[in-house]
């Protein structure tokens, strides 16, 4: 009996949070993001203070890293978009031709004239236009001022949070019982090494991507090939969502470019061929099983986060239940919530990836 209220009352504490998380959301999601960035550096940071720097200047050069590395990426993104902008006129021939066809299609299966289709397209962009233009050019700027004060609050949650590290660890020590001290440095450890070798993980698979989706898109013949490579890997770190909406919009780009039915067929195959060898060789050897969550809580976990956080919940779903499940393996009470949540067996070291491990490894 005693078992059956501590679960419920641990079930009602997590409903508790979940409630938090979701109306804490504005404050929250900030310095979630930049927490594992944060993770992500720890060992650059500790590479530069071995080397005799100070912990701030290695926290500045950690967030200056980043910085430079997301600007590196927007700027190749532009100089493709502008060579993509240059197709824009021919984009928008084609584009007028399918519209054409489909109005035709329209007209001979449902019976509507294409003046009817033309009244009613045009009756709903003035009610879509409707509201005041001030005030949507008001509600645009608000967001993009939104988006830029939280993203330099969270270069400076990074920096700061890589500046007291040692700080914070010795507060939650302080907390905790002098007998929980040793199996609490490690449940500290072993989270912030799962959160960076997930995000590194990451970071070298979506690199891996590019160059697959540049090579398969090129083959295809897909016009501002290496955009679209680049735009799918990117897309990859919102999980599941994230590749087929690349590759949708690859394909709806190589319609509107007046592709063939033979060129959208490759550009199916490419997505099918690096999916499967990203689910069954990329992910295993360079992201590896740091997150050793059950499928289906990895997918619930993705869901509650898109209810709670929308696209940041889905991005950082999968680090964040590996740390819960760390959590839970490490303190008694939770123990069955972890072996809930985990992977019902270990791998045995004799599966082809495991070979191919096994390689690089020394003896």
């Amino acid at each position: 009996m005693a078992k059956l209220q501590r679960s419920v009352l641990i079930l009602f504490l997590l409903f508790l949070l979940i409630s938090g998380l979701y109306f804490a959301k504005e404050f929250l999601v900030p310095i979630t993001i930049s927490g594992l960035f944060a993770m992500l550096f720890i060992g650059f940071s500790n590479y530069l203070e071995n080397k005799g720097m100070s912990r701030g200047f290695s926290a500045f050069l950690s967030v200056l890293t980043l910085v430079l590395s997301v600007s590196l990426i927007l700027y190749l993104l532009s100089i493709q978009l502008s060579e993509f902008s240059t197709n824009v006129d021919t984009m928008k021939q084609r584009l007028a031709e399918i519209l054409l066809n489909i109005k035709r299609w329209v007209n001979q299966t449902v019976g509507l004239s294409m003046k009817q289709q033309d009244d009613m397209l045009k009756q709903q962009t003035e009610s879509g236009a409707a509201g005041n233009p001030g005030t949507m050019a008001a509600a645009v700027a608000s967001s993009l001022m939104s988006v830029a004060v939280n993203i330099v609050l969270g270069l400076v949650y990074m920096f700061l949070l890589l500046y007291y590290r040692s700080h914070i660890k010795k507060f939650i020590l302080k907390i905790v019982p002098d007998e929980q001290l040793k199996r609490t440095d490690e449940v500290v450890h072993e989270s912030a090494r799962v959160a960076q070798k997930y995000l590194s993980g990451l970071s070298l698979m979506i690199v891996m991507l590019w160059v697959l989706y540049g090579i398969g898109f090129s083959i295809v013949g897909v016009e501002n090939a290496i955009f679209f490579a680049v735009l799918c890997g990117i897309l990859e770190i919102v999980p599941f969502v994230g590749n087929v909406t690349g590759t949708t919009l690859t394909v709806l780009a190589v319609i509107v470019q007046g592709g063939d039915g033979g060129m959208i067929a490759g550009v199916l195959g490419t997505y099918f061929i690096i999916q499967f060898t990203q689910t069954y060789i990329i992910e295993p050897l360079v992201v590896g099983e740091q997150v050793s969550v059950n499928p289906l809580f990895t997918i619930m976990a993705i869901v509650l986060g898109e209810l709670i956080w929308g696209v940041p919940g889905m991005i950082l779903a999968i680090p964040g239940i590996g740390i819960v499940k760390i959590i839970c393996d490490n303190v008694p009470e939770l123990k069955p919530y972890g072996f809930l949540i985990g992977s019902q067996s270990k791998k045995s070291n004799t599966g082809i990836i495991d070979k191919i491990k096994s390689i690089f490894k020394k003896d």
